[in-house]
């Protein structure tokens, strides 16, 4: 029957029941290390039998960092930064290490949570896009805690670089909505000072360059549906009304799609067709069937809980900049 005290079981008094050495328990509940199955299965069973439990605390101390990975994020209402934490959580999980999620949205109290998290003796730091500003990680790369940026900017030496290959999914944009016949294409994009966005216009710009034609755009829209709605205010209110637009996030296409067909009473697509960036679960209902780039979440979160792990075995590797492709989801905003 387990101890009820079964945090003050030692870890020989499991290799003594279960007739192995100290080693292979430690080997055992070290995830990724080599131990024989059936030694596994019977320092299982005796620990189960036990009620022995892994004391993190002291596996910190003897490693000199502990299992958590600090998670950095903002804007928790964009959808699809929302849908990187499963991903991250099950990576981390898989490498036995545990996230500690940070909000950024709050730059005053960010700078506090994130030297807060020196106290935890994180093994690594996950920056998602548009989160929080480089000067705040720097201490941790000097303290040789391992960082991985996601859809960032190639701007901090030392940090682990994952990235859809935005710049490539723009160019898809602006061959898409060539091919479909489009000749007054638009861009609404949330700024220049935005890493994604900024990678997904000049690709879309790129692209359209090509055939000889020079998009219109509103670069600085706010985030969100209400900043696709502005936008396609401003857009159609001059003489010139764009035929296509590309999006830079599907949330800022959802609110442009409202706005070509409720306010300005034209159909998508064969008015106007629409390609928004991100392809979250809002993309494919009923009411909009938005065509879409897809960007993989679970291989960024992958490659980035990789780079962390990677990077803690050896903090001098090399930092490449690892980008994901991106997929053309097809539905019934675009013409075939």
């Amino acid at each position: 029957m387990p101890k009820d005290d079964a945090h003050l079981i030692p870890a020989h008094d499991v290799a003594r029941h279960a007739g192995v050495s100290r080693s292979a328990v430690s080997r055992t509940f070290t995830p990724g290390a080599s131990v024989a199955p059936h030694t596994r299965d019977k320092v299982l069973a005796a620990a189960q039998a036990l009620g022995y439990q892994v004391n993190l605390i002291a596996r910190t101390m003897n490693k000199g960092y502990s299992n958590f990975v600090g998670v950095v994020t903002a804007g928790f209402e964009s959808p699809f930064r929302a849908s990187l934490l499963s991903p991250i959580t099950d990576a981390l999980n898989k490498q036995g290490l545990m996230p500690l999620l940070m909000n950024a949205d709050n730059p005053q109290q960010l700078e506090q949570s994130l030297h807060t998290l020196l106290s935890y003796q994180i093994a690594g730091v996950i920056l998602t896009s548009a989160s929080p500003p480089l000067s705040v990680v720097q201490h941790y790369l000097k303290h040789h805690i391992p960082v991985a940026m996601i859809n960032r900017g190639h701007e901090l030496e030392g940090a682990d670089i994952i990235g859809s290959d935005n710049r490539g999914g723009g160019r898809l944009a602006a061959q898409t909505l060539l091919a479909s016949g489009a000749r007054r294409p638009a861009f609404i994009g949330q700024g220049l000072h935005n890493f994604s966005s900024r990678e997904r216009w000049l690709g879309f710009s790129e692209g359209l360059a090509a055939a000889g034609i020079t998009p219109l755009a509103v670069q600085d829209a706010a985030p969100g549906y209400e900043g696709g709605l502005a936008a396609v205010r401003h857009l159609f209110s001059g003489a010139v009304r764009p035929d296509a637009l590309f999006c830079a996030t599907d949330m800022l296409a959802l609110g442009a799609m409202d706005g070509v067909r409720i306010e300005h009473h034209l159909a998508v697509p064969h008015d106007v067709q629409i390609i928004g960036f991100d392809d979250i679960p809002q993309a494919a209902h009923l009411a909009y069937r938005l065509t879409s780039l897809r960007q993989d979440s679970r291989e960024l979160a992958n490659s980035a809980v990789a780079a962390i792990v990677a990077r803690r075995k050896n903090f001098l590797l090399p930092t490449p900049h690892r980008s994901i492709p991106v997929t053309l989801v097809r539905r019934n905003s675009t013409l075939e």
